[in-house]
């Protein structure tokens, strides 16, 4: 039985639970919204890529979380899909880490300021808003066979001047993402926008 080929799917909407169709500006109306609940609060928005391989493609999803820790989160993510099965675990983690940084590259300097104008009356109170990049990956070498490409994955990372989170802290990839990596991609009802900075 021949097996049918999937197309490249770069989807540059988002979705969650409750909503579909979600574009970068709406995602990042939502972000604001909820640090607007609570300005008094610390916050940390963290994006993080995980991978999976599934019969004939390979399953990306990126997650935008901005968490309030201890006290709640919000989440969206996409989904890319590589019509073919990528075996290298080099190859899949800098992918991994290229969706992670073309999203994070949406919330340049000017967004971020909007969203620390909003904490910054209230800093000496311990408000704040930390950006991470999660990455799939850990530095310890006996249980991670990710450890030798830390450094050029975080070095990535960091020449943007955003900051790097590997295992175990990262959370976002090993978690978020990969709870909806698991489901091979079915091919329905896949809706794409371009650009991906609208």
């Amino acid at each position: 039985m021949k097996r049918r080929q999937l197309p490249m799917i770069h989807e540059t909407l988002f979705r969650n639970v409750m909503e579909r169709e979600l574009t970068l500006n709406e995602v990042f109306y939502r972000i604001r919204s909820f640090m607007e609940i609570d300005p008094r609060a610390s916050y940390q928005l963290v994006i993080g890529t995980d991978a999976q391989v599934h019969t004939g493609h390979t399953k990306f999803i990126t997650s935008i979380v901005i968490i309030r820790p201890g006290r709640g989160a919000w989440f969206c993510y996409r989904q890319v899909i590589i019509p073919r099965e990528i075996k290298s675990l080099q190859e899949k983690l800098s992918l991994e880490t290229t969706f992670s940084q073309e999203i994070a590259m949406y919330f340049d300097h000017e967004k971020r300021a909007r969203l620390e104008d909003i904490v910054m009356p209230y800093v000496y109170q311990q408000a704040g808003l930390q950006l991470f990049i999660d990455i799939d990956a850990g530095t310890d070498a006996k249980r991670n066979r990710t450890s030798a490409l830390v450094a050029d994955l975080v070095g990535r990372i960091e020449a943007m001047g955003l900051s790097a989170r590997v295992k175990p802290e990262a959370i976002v990839a090993s978690s978020v993402s990969n709870r909806f990596t698991k489901t091979p991609y079915r091919g329905a009802g896949v809706k794409t926008a371009s650009p991906v900075f609208g």
